[in-house]
């Protein structure tokens, strides 16, 4: 088989694995408080990462800065299809999720205006040399970054309502397979690498807010979609044999890759001035990306080439309950847990996204000293139920460019952020 018929018969693949507290390559790490009440936010004004969670929530946040970071520490294992071929474990790496906030606004006024930076999707896998699915990926590395400007106002005591401009500031990608040919002498495959930088893509992220009392809250939120555009994405392959080096001669591709919009829907209860208590859930839209299509250019015969690779995602929901208890003046405790489903359907799993539904577990605290500075800290544990795979599974949905086998992943992430108030 030709080279140009090898690399395109399964299609590249760009996306991430599976992202902690969200389905998919969703990566749900923004706000430390939040994600120590198990990713609860919608119904809540706790700091300045209610512009991300609820624009309209914002209007009763406090005023102030804050910034923090996350160490996501995974650990994916494979074992192929067949008993007695043992476990295959990633080679994992740690990825370093971020966010930052700043609002400002009369202490006691009706508006905000505010700002932030957070990275909601991106993650690094590098599998095993050898392993089975060599063909389909060996290495992903996923980064993106986005920024909000964001506006708030309380028309009333009890109602407000805010949004927010998204940008895609800055992603990249860079991925790697192998391909089954060999140059002569060598007992190595042919490698093939894609990396590329994305555009500038703009969103937005609406919401209202409904507080009848101090003891109660609830909160709606929608955060639209954003295609991550590869324009202009480079191509290498190395290893090829000198009879086969002609056959494919791209060197750029050009790729879109379609990020979900986001519906959340959330209640804060407040029992008395100690405790806290919330209640989200997220219906996340990933049926919009069915398909991977890319198209490769520059030096191939007859124009351009394409390969496409099917997704089918699906809708996915998730819930989440989380609380807080305020011990004193300066210390805080919060606990929480979250159920997600997965987006991927049965027998369309990827190396890339070895998503599953998962169920999660959150732990946190704060200390303020000075009445101004104060600083967070957060933990996630995340299970992913077993997925599997069969050969007959891939060839009947005609995802035969994945690997039949068994997944399985659980994802620690410890986290801190500091912050001041105005």
């Amino acid at each position: 088989m030709q080279v140009k018929s090898l690399l395109l018969a399964g299609g590249a693949l760009l996306a991430a694995s599976s992202g902690a507290l969200a389905s998919g390559f969703q990566v749900g790490l923004t706000g430390a408080k939040n994600v120590g009440m198990g990713g609860t936010g919608t119904g809540l004004y706790l700091d300045q990462a209610s512009q991300f969670f609820n624009p309209g929530a914002f209007a009763f946040a406090p005023t102030g800065f804050q910034v923090g970071g996350n160490i996501a520490i995974p650990r994916i294992s494979f074992r192929p299809a067949g008993a007695d071929q043992g476990q295959r474990t990633l080679q994992n790496t740690n990825v370093f999720p971020f966010s930052g906030f700043v609002g400002f606004g009369p202490k006691e006024g009706k508006w905000r205006i505010g700002a932030g930076v957070y990275t909601p999707f991106g993650s690094e896998l590098h599998y095993q040399q050898g392993w089975e699915g060599r063909y389909a990926l060996t290495d992903i590395n996923l980064r993106s970054v986005f920024g909000q400007v964001t506006a708030a106002y309380a028309i009333t005591p009890q109602f407000s309502v805010g949004g927010g401009v998204t940008t895609l500031l800055y992603g990249d990608v860079d991925l790697q397979r192998d391909i089954p040919v060999q140059a002569q002498g060598s007992t190595a495959p042919a490698h093939a690498q894609l990396t590329g930088t994305a555009e500038h893509k703009v969103g937005y992220n609406i919401g209202v807010m409904f507080k009848p009392s101090d003891k109660l809250s609830a909160g709606l939120s929608y955060r639209s979609a954003v295609d991550a555009h590869v324009a202009d994405g480079d191509v290498k392959l190395t290893g090829l044999p000198a009879s086969a080096a002609g056959s494919f001669t791209a060197t750029k591709f050009d790729v879109t890759l379609p990020l979900p919009d986001v519906y959340s829907f959330g209640v804060g209860v407040r029992p008395d001035d100690k405790l806290t208590l919330a209640f989200d859930v997220n219906l996340v839209g990933w049926s919009r990306y069915q398909s991977l299509d890319f198209t490769y250019a520059n030096g191939v015969l007859g124009g351009n080439a394409t390969s496409s690779s099917k997704r089918q995602y699906e809708d996915a929901l998730a819930f989440r309950l989380g609380g807080q208890y305020k011990f004193g003046e300066n210390f805080t405790l919060r606990a929480g847990t979250f159920y997600d489903m997965a987006c991927v359907r049965n027998g369309f799993v990827t190396p890339e996204t070895p998503d599953a539904a998962r169920i999660g577990v959150t732990a946190g605290f704060s200390y303020e000293f000075a009445k101004r500075f104060g600083i967070d800290a957060s933990f996630l544990f995340e299970d992913f139920m077993k997925r599997s795979q069969s050969q007959d599974d891939l060839i009947s949905n005609g995802t035969a460019d994945r690997v039949a086998g068994t997944y399985k992943t659980t994802i620690a992430v410890p986290g801190v952020q500091l912050y001041v108030k105005f």
